[in-house]
């Protein structure tokens, strides 16, 4: 019986040891300090891009309640936001670009547009997946960025004011920007005149489709409206008013992002002190668990040589017996503690997720909320757009 249990103890030791874990797709790990490149000289008007960065899909939580430890659709939807308000303007400082404006998902017009999905965000860990195609249907990369900063990170806290994932999206800029520079004179105009013809075709494709061919998700130029051509110019001069109501709605997602910096910020700090605790826990409790399990086997090494017949080895094999199960039980005992931070966390993304609310604004006398609900409101938008072209040239939208 004694060999028996002595056999099986490997096996009780693997159980103690065992961590689940998971495999990511091929990733850019971001690692220390990473630069922002910018532009050394001015680039001139004809080789700056506008940039579309779509507001990003908040992804989805873990299954697991212990692996998702209190996060919220709430934080992540508001999440949804701020990060890719915080790639913009990384963006637009580097002067690589016209402008970088942020947008609701699925629209459609720009030159290039840059989407992302949330993988992963808890304070201590951000992994975005970034997707960038031009308006001729190129994609030009998809890529996971990953990035983790200890806990001491936020103590030291940035003096700039800059975000603690700040590398991650000089990264990503840095990406753009390089490949960017990788078009010639040629391979720019085009994607330009493709995204106004796509917009002109968007607002009427009656009068326009005939201009582009598609194929496969990939546009070319068929051939080119005439540039005194009158509907193509109404086609420009509405355009030029979604740019303003664009603008309009980036001043809101601007408002809403500082608004939103400071408890966020707070959050992440608290949620990574929070696990880091959390990890230490589990670190003794495993320490205290180990501890008894050798014990354990030391008496099962005495039982098992045959010198238990004096006192003192039979006294030694009781205490390490004893000894053994006192320490796996308290090690049990202090896992037990981690719940005590689980909640924690959990209250402190309840806490966040009423700070980072849904924000109501008013554009042109009608009331906006910036939530999920952005994109059917500016499809709305895009709708009174082909109204405003169709009274003004008598011609029909889609």
């Amino acid at each position: 019986m004694v060999l028996k249990l002595y056999r099986l103890l490997p096996l009780f030791l693997l159980l103690v040891l065992q961590h689940g874990c998971g495999t990511l797709g091929p990733t850019r790990n971001v690692d220390g300090n990473v630069p922002l490149d910018k532009a050394v000289t001015e680039l001139s008007e004809e080789q700056l891009l506008d940039v579309w960065v779509e507001l990003f899909d908040p992804g989805k939580l873990p299954e697991d309640a212990d692996e998702a430890m209190g996060l919220s659709m709430d934080i992540r939807e508001a999440e949804a936001r701020y990060l890719p308000e915080q790639l913009r303007a990384t963006m637009e400082s580097t002067g690589y670009w016209g402008a970088v404006r942020l947008v609701p998902r699925n629209t459609a017009g720009s030159e290039l547009l840059v989407r992302g999905t949330i993988l992963e965000s808890d304070g201590e860990r951000l992994v975005l997946e970034i997707e960038a195609l031009d308006a001729t249907g190129r994609e030009w990369f998809r890529r996971t960025y990953r990035e983790e900063i200890e806990y001491t990170r936020y103590l030291r806290s940035s003096r700039d004011g800059s975000d603690m994932f700040q590398s991650l999206y000089n990264t990503i800029a840095n990406d753009l920007a390089r490949f960017c520079m990788q078009l010639d004179a040629a391979e720019t105009t085009a994607i330009r005149r493709v995204a106004a013809l796509r917009f002109a075709s968007d607002l009427a494709p009656d009068a326009f489709d005939r201009y582009l061919e598609e194929d496969n998700g990939r546009y070319r130029i068929v051939h080119l409206p005439a540039a005194d051509d009158p509907m193509y110019l109404r086609v420009q001069a509405i355009r030029e008013r979604d740019f303003l109501l664009i603008d309009t709605l980036n001043g809101h997602f601007d408002n809403f992002t500082r608004q939103m910096e400071p408890p966020y910020t707070q959050w992440r700090k608290a949620r990574s002190e929070e696990a880091a605790a959390l990890r230490e826990l589990e670190r003794e409790a495993l320490q205290r668990k180990l501890l008894g399990a050798a014990a354990i086997i030391g008496a099962i090494a005495i039982e098992a040589s045959g010198n238990n017949n004096s006192a003192g080895s039979s006294v030694l094999r009781d205490t390490l017996v004893l000894g053994g199960a006192y320490a796996i039980k308290s090690g049990f005992d202090k896992s037990s503690e981690t719940g005590i931070h689980r909640d924690a966390i959990i209250e402190l993304d309840e806490s966040f997720s009423s700070e980072a609310g849904p924000m109501v604004v008013e554009v042109e006398g009608e009331t906006h909320e910036l939530t999920g609900s952005a994109e059917a409101q500016y499809a709305q938008w895009r709708a009174l757009l082909k109204r405003i072209y169709a009274s003004e040239t008598g011609l029909a939208g889609s």
